[in-house]
């Protein structure tokens, strides 16, 4: 159709979307305009209603397609029509009140109690600036639950051994204070007494450094992460974030209260801390498998 051939070259010339981008709107185009060719529902394109675009998503559900995949579908059929507006070829968006369907939420990957004692016990005589550094990565993000910006962004003041405590400025420039265990204050001391022998002259402002005694960088902290948990036989993802989400959880199984929770990562709604219920409940079950006497 001329119409689906300006559209995209709408698409290439004035929005200038990739020619991937453009190849999945041809594609969604042209899967919808054979599903209503072989079923003779309209003549063509510009002559669909809203009940030919809500029968397609009916048919591409029943074929099993993921509700992320027919939503994107149902997007490129809303902009192509938007577009046929825009030139006067349609009056009105049959796809405009199609509503998008709901996606499962993905549940967090967490570490094991266990998996954690193997990333971290790895004793040392007499570890090197780099190894303490990496060590403290690991130890800051599964110890306080912090996200991977929020570590390379802390200040070398921010954490106070003495009270115990880290201060941490997160999304929004919204500043929260975290507890730490002595083990981790005993960790960050160490840390820093390495860090003076091996940067002497250097006028510290950031707390984790580089080798090079510059402040960490992202790819950095995700490098050690990555290695860390590989050496532990880690399976899956293997970010910084999987530690946030361990912390989340294992405060979660243990009996901290949600709300608390929520305070300590920084979540601005409880929503969004309520992805580690389903997480809970999975150990909760187990414990009722094998405590009850019919489980």
């Amino acid at each position: 159709m001329v119409v689906v051939d300006s559209f995209l070259r709408y698409l290439i010339t004035e929005k200038r979307y990739s020619p991937h981008t453009v190849r999945a709107y041809q594609t969604d185009l042209m899967q919808f305009g054979k599903f209503i060719s072989e079923r003779s529902l309209a003549e063509d394109l510009t002559a669909c209603t809203t009940r030919h675009v809500r029968s397609w998503v009916i048919a591409l559900l029943d074929e099993g397609m993921n509700p992320r995949s027919v939503n994107r579908k149902t997007t490129s059929l809303r902009r192509f029509y938007r577009f046929c507006q825009q030139e006067g070829v349609v009056r009105s968006n049959p796809a405009e009140t199609i509503p998008s369907l709901k996606m499962a939420r993905p549940l967090p990957v967490f570490l094991e109690e266990a998996q954690i004692d193997q990333i971290t016990d790895r004793e040392q005589d007499q570890p090197d600036f780099r190894i303490l550094r990496n060590l403290l990565i690991i130890e800051l993000l599964y110890g306080t639950g912090i996200r991977l910006s929020e570590l390379t962004g802390l200040k070398d003041l921010d954490a106070d051994t003495e009270k115990l405590q880290v201060k941490v400025l997160g999304k929004r420039q919204k500043e929260r204070i975290i507890p730490i265990t002595r083990d981790l204050a005993a960790l960050i001391d160490l840390y820093r007494e390495k860090r003076e022998s091996e940067f002497p002259a250097l006028d510290i402002v950031f707390l984790v450094l580089t080798d090079s005694g510059k402040p960490a960088y992202p790819k950095l902290v995700y490098r050690v992460v990555n290695e860390a948990l590989k050496m532990a036989s880690v399976s899956g993802r293997r970010s910084p974030h999987v530690l946030r989400h361990t912390y989340a959880t294992h405060l979660l199984n243990r009996g901290a209260e949600l709300n608390a929770i929520k305070e300590l990562l920084g979540h601005a709604s409880l929503s969004a801390t309520q992805v580690y219920t389903h997480t809970g409940f999975k150990k909760l079950k187990q414990v009722f498998q094998k405590a009850h006497p019919r489980a």
